[in-house]
């Protein structure tokens, strides 16, 4: 059976909706750095899902191949992330969205050394005509967060975000934004499939 990190780290990929504090240990993403208005059609964001997809079912479908890394068992592809941030303010200003800038990615196992991407980045290459330039593999030590599940539509958010901030200001934590510590967003739902009612957004901030 497939290892799932949404099953075996449930604490981490499935909070309630009360926010909770959390310790985050060190993780492997393929990863797309980008900027600007994640909803417009050809953005840089909607770009990165494809290249960060493509690598992950390479690594993955490898059991099928000829080459196959060391220590390889296969995963469930686990659900899309990113980190956000707008230059200049502590936090997220959801009325400029053409000023977002992110990191995309998607976790991969441990196993996915420098190695094993350069393999995938040479593989998928070749296969989906696309260029990976765009892609770095890279560990997150996020460390101390609060989260919480969001229901609903992405522009909802900031209710959400607002209770976290109690909930932090409660707790006598401090929000800890830095050029490594971003707002997290662990995306549950395809919204290509999914109605914006019905979405399950996982919401992590950086606390000190």
């Amino acid at each position: 059976m497939a290892y799932d990190f949404k099953q075996a780290q449930k604490e981490l990929y499935r909070p309630g909706e009360q926010p909770t504090l959390v310790d985050v240990p060190a993780m492997t993403f393929l990863t797309v750095r980008g900027q600007g208005d994640p909803n417009q059609p050809e953005s840089e964001y909607q770009q990165s899902i494809q290249l960060l997809y493509s690598l992950a079912y390479t690594i993955k479908m490898s059991k099928k191949g000829t080459y196959q890394p060391a220590g390889y068992f296969d995963f469930v592809v686990p659900p899309l992330e990113g980190f956000w941030w707008q230059t200049g303010i502590n936090g997220m200003d959801y009325k400029h969205k053409e000023k977002f800038a992110f990191i995309s990615c998607l976790r991969v196992p441990d196993y996915v050394t420098p190695a094993v991407f350069d393999w995938a980045v040479r593989e998928a290459g070749a296969k989906k005509e696309l260029d990976f330039s765009r892609v770095s593999l890279r560990t997150f030590t996020e460390g101390k967060c609060v989260q919480v599940l969001h229901r609903g539509p992405f522009d909802d958010e900031p209710a959400t975000v607002s209770k976290l901030r109690r909930f932090i200001a409660q707790a006598k934590l401090k929000p800890d934004y830095s050029a490594q510590r971003h707002h997290h967003e662990i995306y549950l739902s395809d919204p290509r499939r999914t109605k914006p009612a019905n979405l399950k957004t996982v919401i992590r901030l950086p606390v000190g």
